[in-house]
Formats: structure tokens, sequence, C-alpha cells
């Protein structure tokens, strides 16, 4: 299936609503770029310790398995559906086992995936059974290439998929390496579901500016504001962007002035009795105390002082997604840094203190976008033209560059006919 998409500026300041309501468009979507070259966030290798440990995860709309082979200890993705009916093969998320059995005619598979069970396979009594020339090894489910990058797992569909060093490039991998420089410890996980198409929650993470204005605890508390010390960074496709802040590097008089007359911003309407969520030491060497990097298609690292999380992107048909977040700290955390972490990733997951805001207007934008079929957003925040580095956080240019690379692998014509 090939498209085109009326562009009504050149450079991609301007997208059609229609494009998060069309099935056509997702089910597109779901071929060109979940199951296509991009290599997608699965989950961390820390969630797998134990040989025949297993996680299940989701690349787009397809189910996947992760497992730690039983016997080799090599880490393995294959498609959680039964090669025979269709159904799910491990309804579990996570839990340790040597094989894996579909419940409804008990298909056995092994950690790898390869097929390797089929109950009354010669029949009864010489009657029935599956033919002779059956090869199971033929019928397994479609096994997905794994790269490990310090830790963190990724899987890709497809065999043309570049080396992963190249995918992610040099601004990815050092984001990676900047978070896993040394051994993990998962503290806890948490699921949102949000009634949006994924692209607008892939568009809200590439977003820097609203953080400051929708998320009033940000604000007041001087977690995330626009006066602070930060910026935007991108890899050289806009594939990966990075939104980056420094705490204490604005005062509370220029945080006022700059949000004086923006409704429903005010700095000084509430105080916190324990100020134990707020309190931050810089723990890595660039200081920061928000650090967030997405990895196109589904996945986000973030930092926000001491929370330290991956969050994954699930889409749920059209107008659907599930965040997947997993909390996690450092193997050699005390439990007083363990405890701290835990009381900050309040800030986060379904009940945090930002997070129901993001989920909250990602539904309002679905809802009321729904009917119209020829207007658009507009994407204007930072400046039209090229799609650059920032260094400041007023800005929406990430958000563009992250449609410049969704045209490119939907086989889009770009704006204007540049990228």
């Amino acid at each position: 299936m090939s498209f085109q998409v009326h562009w009504e500026r050149d450079d991609y300041s301007r997208i059609p609503f229609h494009l998060y309501h069309d099935p056509a468009v997702y089910a597109l979507e779901m071929e060109r770029i979940f199951r296509g070259p991009c290599w997608s966030y699965l989950c961390m290798e820390a969630e797998l310790p134990r040989l025949g440990d297993f996680r299940t995860t989701w690349v787009g709309d397809t189910p996947v398995v992760v497992s730690r082979d039983a016997q080799s200890g090599a880490i393995h993705a294959f498609v959680n559906r039964c090669s025979h009916r269709g159904a799910m093969i491990v309804r579990k998320t996570h839990g340790n086992a040597p094989e894996h059995v579909c419940i409804y005619h008990r298909w056995c598979y092994r950690t790898d995936g390869e097929l390797t069970g089929i109950p009354f396979r010669r029949g009864l009594k010489g009657e029935g059974g599956m033919p002779a020339d059956f090869d199971m090894a033929a019928a397994s489910p479609q096994r997905l290439r794994i790269a490990n990058v310090n830790g963190l797992l990724f899987g890709t569909f497809s065999a043309a998929s570049e080396p992963i060093e190249q995918y992610l490039g040099e601004f990815g991998m050092g984001m990676i390496q900047r978070f896993f420089h040394k051994p993990v410890r998962i503290l806890g996980y948490s699921r949102q579901l949000i009634g949006g198409n994924w692209k607008l929650y892939a568009e809200n993470l590439r977003d820097t500016y609203h953080a400051s204005l929708l998320h009033e605890f940000f604000v007041t508390y001087g977690v995330d504001r626009a006066t602070q010390k930060g910026g935007v960074k991108m890899d050289a496709r806009h594939r990966h962007n990075m939104n980056h802040a420094y705490t204490a590097t604005d005062t509370q008089e220029e945080a006022r002035a700059a949000y004086a007359g923006n409704a429903g911003v005010a700095l000084d309407r509430m105080r916190l009795r324990d100020t134990k969520l707020l309190q931050h030491t810089p723990e890595f060497d660039d200081r920061m105390n928000l650090a967030a990097p997405t990895f196109f298609p589904n996945a986000l690292v973030v930092q926000i002082n001491h929370s330290l999380a991956t969050r994954q992107i699930r889409p749920k048909g059209v107008d659907a997604l599930e965040v997947f977040q997993t909390v996690f700290g450092y193997a050699d955390d005390s439990d007083e840094l363990t405890r701290h972490r835990l009381i900050s990733a309040n800030l986060v997951g379904p009940a945090g203190f930002v997070s129901m805001e993001d989920g909250e207007a990602i539904e309002l934008i679905q809802k009321a976008t729904a009917s119209t079929t020829d207007e658009t957003n507009i994407i204007e925040m930072g400046g039209r033209g090229a799609i650059t580095d920032q260094a400041h956080r007023v800005t929406e240019t990430p958000v563009r560059g992250f449609w410049s690379y969704w045209a490119e692998l939907m086989g889009v014509e770009p704006p204007g006919g540049v990228r």
C-alpha cells in the first residue's frame, strides 16, 4: 500500500489530524515501522537474571516473549503467538519456565521459541495425527533479532535493519551509556492506558515546552521550568531526541516574571510540608537533573531528579496506547538512595504528579480531532525551517524531526521533496 499526505508547509510544521485516526495508516505503521527496519526497545537484561527467565512485551501491537535460554543462557525473542491456532502462548508478564506451553492444544515451545512438541502428533491407534511431512521447525513462531546495548535489549523483525550501533548513532549510544554505565536493579513497574494514537505520545515526549505549562507541580517547585538552563539534541536523521535541563539554574524571580500572565500557572500558590521529593544531589558527571532521551519508535529513558525509568510505547489500536514504565536504580545504591528513588518515582506513572496530565491532554486531542479530515495542527514553536538542535526548550522542533523520519519509513513524499 502507498499513500500520499498533503503537507500544507514544507517543514513538517502542519500535520493533518486524519493521520491520528486512519486505520489504514495505523496498519501501515505496524508493518513499515514496528515490523520494519527499526530497532524497538524490548526490556532490560536485568529483568532476566536466571536461566529460563522470561518477560512478555510488545513490538507495536505484536506480542513478544523475551527469554533467557534455559540451557545456554543466551537471550531470545519470538512472537508470542501459537503456530497452531494463533493463541497467545505465554500469558504471564514474567516468570521462569524450562519451556512454554499453549493452553489451547498444548503445543510446546522451547525458551528460544522453537516448536518441540505436539500432542497426538502421530495420532491414536493409527488414526488422525499430523501429516508425516509436517516440519515443526518451519512452523515455529517468528523470531526477532536481538541487540544488547549496555543491558538495554532491542529487537527487530527485519533482516535489513542496520547494526544497532548505526541505528542509535553516536548520540543514542552515548545516552544509553550515560544511564547504563553500571549494573542496574529493577525497582518496579507501572502501566498507563491512554485513549489516544501512539504518535501523540511520541510527540509529547519530544515536545519540550509543555512540561512547565501543563505540569503545575514541575514549575511550582522548580523541577522543570523553561527558564532553567537546558536544551534539545537530536541525531542527524532526527530519529532520536533528548530533552535536558539543569536544576537551580534560574531564580524564583526569573520564573515568576517568565510565567506571569500564563493562566493556571501560579508559582506561589502551594508549598510542600515534606520536601524530600524535591531533594536532588547531582549523581551524573553532566549534573543534569532532567534527562529524557527518546529512541524511535517506542522508547524513552528518563531521569527526573533521582527517579530513573524506561518507558515503552505499546500501541493498542488506532486510538489507544499503553505506556509501560520500568523504574530502576543501580545495584550499588545504598538503601537510603533506593528509598529516595522510590519516593521520587511518585512524580511519574499513572497516578504520578505529572503523568496524568499527559494522558488527559492526549485524550482531549484524540476526541476533538476525530471529526475532521482536512484540518492540521500547528508545530511552529521554536521556528520553522531547518530541524536542528536548540540551546533552549521553548521549541517543538524535535516533533517535526519525528515526522520527518516517520515519512521516510512510511514511503511518504516529504513536504517540498526535501527531508
